[in-house]
């Protein structure tokens, strides 16, 4: 199959309803040999402790919330420019999802940083940007809730999403460009990773994780959307009919 066939919405149905089953198989072997690199093999930090591991969870589900913006952002390309039928469907299913791990985010960075910084929370640079990006995700649901027009909503939402992609750079650059509390990009930098292969590899495994079963649910998630319009069409088709009647 090719990928432009994707776009007809019978033909995405029938590739989700395959692909499905395979993702959360290997979602779950990733999540199984990522959790026992990251509890039995990654050591202890000298500094932080066994505090350390929660960026096992922190570190993925903030590229997670960005890279969800990311695909919304395309999305959004493909609703306004190229008028793909799936776009809408794509950001759309995609916003609650990412709204979801920029909160797990949040919430995982407050817990390491109170032991680490002695507060949970701090007006830090990358914190704020990143609380910037979880108002932004409530705020563009809230508009497809305000709007009954799922074509309509996709087009606001669309030109919302292009507007708020500004955020992403912030987020990355913010540690290079404030004095933050905030520890620099360790990870994916220009001289290669800081952090020590025991530490880096369970990180790495566990972002493939979190990255499948980010696959999955926005798979799950199109399907759904696509079958919920069907319906909607469905039931407008049968109001203009009694109408007629």
């Amino acid at each position: 199959m090719a990928l432009i066939d994707l776009a007809n919405p019978t033909r995405f149905l029938a590739f989700a309803e395959r692909a499905l089953p395979w993702l959360a198989g290997a979602a779950a072997a990733a999540f199984a040999a990522g959790l026992y690199l990251a509890w039995f093999v990654a050591p202890d930090d000298y500094q932080q402790g066994a505090t350390v591991k929660i960026m096992f969870v922190h570190v993925p589900a903030a590229w997670l919330g960005m890279a969800a913006w990311a695909l919304m952002s395309l999305a959004a390309l493909g609703t306004l420019v190229w008028r793909h039928p799936l776009a809408d469907v794509a950001a759309r299913s995609a916003a609650p999802i990412g709204a979801a791990f920029t909160f797990l985010c949040l919430v995982t960075g407050a817990l390491w940083g109170r032991p680490m910084w002695g507060a949970y929370w701090v007006w830090d640079a990358r914190l704020t940007s990143m609380l910037v990006l979880f108002l932004m995700y409530l705020g563009l649901l809230a508009l497809w809730r305000a709007v009954e027009d799922p074509a309509r909503a996709g087009r606001l939402v669309a030109v919302l999403t292009l507007v708020g992609a500004i955020n992403l750079p912030i987020i990355k650059f913010s540690v290079d460009w404030w004095n933050t509390l905030h520890q620099p990009a360790s990870v994916f930098r220009l001289g290669g990773p800081t952090i020590d292969p025991s530490l880096l590899w369970p990180l790495m495994v566990m972002a493939l994780a979190f990255t499948l079963l980010f696959a999955v649910v926005q798979l799950a998630a199109m399907r759904n959307e696509i079958l919920r319009r069907r319906v909607r069409a469905l039931r407008i088709m049968q109001a203009q009919a009694a109408q007629r009647a």
